[in-house]
């Protein structure tokens, strides 16, 4: 049904926890096998990667016997950028037009008046920082769909959750996603708008678009799970298998836990627990480069968006939990939001979807399902299949230089940009 746009080789993105070398399986097994394989795999990788660690630490500390104040002076230094977390920031320049107790919307437009289609990008929401969309200068979704000629470019910007917004529901961020719809529109003679979604921004894009279609003139989901059972995912097995055998019980505990929302730290926490030999590895590379200025700044940057955490109001949490991942219910056919069903087949409009080879969180066909569920013909259904993981399709130097700008040119040509303004 679709047709497959070719990715270029490239080495995985440097600072991607959720990449692995081995890409998902396709075809899902039973999900309670496949969670004692993968953590058996996942102690057996964090045993190696702890070994390996060690041995360089033990022949770093032996080198410098001789002089063991330089090994305290590594140690101090190490440690020092290891706990200091700042706040992640946003990199380019742009305006807050208006700001509600769950999300903010932001405008990159810069004054550009160009009669385009405007394009809103929906970040994805796992208790992490929405920054992530304009992660730094060369780092950019932002940029990169504004180098497309979507001059008129916006995005939505997460709000951590409190106790005033821990009952926020999905309808709650549909009429968010509504609102900002209307605001991209003000002032253009358009009446719809190109919907980016990333991960978790891309199924609420899905939803949205099933429920506004008329409002919808392109969907790109990237990472996105619109599937959720297809093929083998820590995340997927592990919500399947714990819904059979107890619920939403331990669900519900972490949202106690949390006052009343998923504390972003135990979000943190699972993605860690995931790749364990990662997140050593990415320690020791420190050591490694404790004299290079520039290897300081991008594990800087990217520790302080990755740990720096926020809530997830409890009652979206469990709801999504109940109905995406363990229901699959986008793909059923049985998701209701707001008294109306969700049906992906309303959608016609220009699809664009972009996967992670090696994605353990997201594997490319949850995406890519999304094909056979809209009614969009095959002739405007684009996919492409990046090298590397999860957060690499989001902030990654490979996806955002190979894989997005073919895929925004696509988008601008919907989009009434001419073809030399989106070379």
């Amino acid at each position: 049904m679709t047709a497959e746009a070719p990715a270029p080789h490239a080495e995985q993105d440097e600072h991607d926890p959720a990449g692995t070398p081995e890409a998902p399986s396709l075809d899902p097994v039973d999900p309670a096998a496949y969670l004692r394989s993968f953590r058996g795999e996942t102690l057996r990788k964090a045993a190696t990667a702890l070994a390996e660690g060690g041995a360089y630490v033990t022949t770093r500390a032996l080198a410098q016997a001789a002089t063991p104040h330089r090994t305290v002076w590594d140690a101090t230094r190490w440690w020092r950028h290891v706990l200091g977390r700042r706040r992640p920031s946003w990199s380019t320049e742009h305006r807050v037009v208006w700001e509600t107790p769950i999300a903010r919307l932001r405008d990159f437009t810069a004054g550009a008046t160009d009669d385009v289609v405007p394009t809103l990008v929906l970040p994805p929401q796992a208790g992490h920082d929405s920054c992530i969309v304009d992660f730094g200068p060369t780092q950019s979704q932002m940029q990169v769909i504004r180098a497309a000629g979507l001059t008129r470019a916006l995005t939505l910007d997460w709000v951590g959750a409190t106790q005033a917004t821990k009952g926020t529901t999905v309808e709650d961020y549909v009429a968010v996603v509504d609102r900002a719809v209307d605001t991209a529109l003000e002032g253009t003679a358009h009446t719809t708008v190109n919907l980016v979604g990333d991960c978790q921004g891309g199924w609420l894009s899905a939803i949205y678009a099933a429920l506004h279609p008329e409002r919808v003139n392109t969907l790109t989901l990237a990472g996105a799970p619109i599937d959720f059972h297809a093929g083998d995912t820590a995340i997927g097995a592990s919500s399947r298998v714990t819904s059979r055998r107890y619920g939403t019980v331990p669900y519900r505990a972490m949202v106690a836990m949390g006052r009343g929302n998923m504390p972003g730290q135990f979000v943190l926490n699972g993605f860690i627990a995931m790749s364990p030999d990662a997140e050593i590895a990415k320690h020791v590379d420190l050591l490694r480069h404790l004299d290079d200025p520039a290897a300081i700044a991008r594990y800087q940057a990217f520790e302080d968006w990755f740990k720096h955490t926020q809530n997830v109001p409890g009652t979206f949490y469990l709801w999504l939990v109940e109905h995406l991942f363990a229901g699959n219910e986008l793909i059923t056919g049985d998701l209701e939001v707001g008294g109306r069903r969700v049906d992906l087949g309303a959608l016609e409009c220009p699809l664009f979807l972009l996967g992670g080879a090696t994605d353990h969180i997201t594997p490319p066909v949850q995406v890519f399902r999304a094909a056979d569920a809209v009614s969009t013909p095959a002739e405007q259904v684009w996919t492409r299949t990046a090298p590397g993981g999860h957060l690499g399709l989001f902030m990654g130097n490979q996806a955002l230089r190979e894989e997005w700008p073919p895929i925004m040119a696509e988008v601008a040509r919907f989009s009434g940009v001419a073809a030399q303004d989106a070379a």
